[in-house]
């Protein structure tokens, strides 16, 4: 099904999994790790991440997902058992002008560039509501990542500290107090992905 606006197809989802493996919690059905889109004639790939799943609202439309985000091995909190849902949220399709994308140095996946570094231009592709669509991901291709992905709305369905696990603390742009609701602490982050 072609999408206008983005002349996306959708190529295929990734293999359907009914229960996180890590976790044994089970994404809503139709959600996948990993998404497939074909913009124009090029293919991208979007994930996988840990712990997240994805679901298009309308079948065989790309350009808006659904997700959840779960804790699998304590990699987001240690708060919260290994398995929690602590996100949902949607993420919207984009393409961000340039100069994107930035590629990560080499043998790193990704490449972020938070708040004060963001482009300003890049900043104005976010959905409405902007100020809850704070955090940008890339998806990429053989040659890295490109400037296509998707914006992020989180919603926290419970509350925790965001501290990766342990592996950040409070002078980090990710690290925050996580309240139920639309996570507006979540880091302005704009995520360049070379993929797994």
């Amino acid at each position: 099904m072609r999408k206008a606006a983005f002349g996306l197809v959708l190529v295929s989802l990734a293999v359907a999994v009914s229960v996180c493996p890590a976790t044994g919690a089970e994404p809503p059905r139709g959600a996948v790790e990993r998404l497939i889109v074909e913009h124009g004639s090029r293919v991208y790939r979007f994930g996988p991440f840990v712990g997240y799943y994805f679901k298009p609202v309308q079948s065989g439309d790309l350009t808006r997902l659904e997700f959840w985000c779960y804790n699998e091995k304590q990699f987001y909190t240690r708060d919260r058992p290994e398995g929690t849902l602590l996100f949902q949220g949607e993420a919207v399709l984009t393409c961000l002008p340039e100069p994107a994308p930035l590629q990560p140095a080499q043998g790193q996946r990704m490449r972020p560039v938070f708040d004060q570094d963001i482009v300003q231009a890049w900043r104005a592709t976010r959905p409405e509501p902007q100020e809850e669509f704070t955090h940008f991901h890339s998806c990429y291709n053989a040659a890295g990542a490109v400037a296509c992905g998707y914006w992020l709305r989180h919603e926290a369905v419970t509350e925790f500290t965001y501290d990766m696990g342990g592996r950040v603390g409070p002078s980090s742009p990710l690290y925050h107090e996580v309240r139920p609701g639309v996570d507006r602490e979540f880091a302005a982050i704009v995520e360049f992905d070379t993929g797994p």
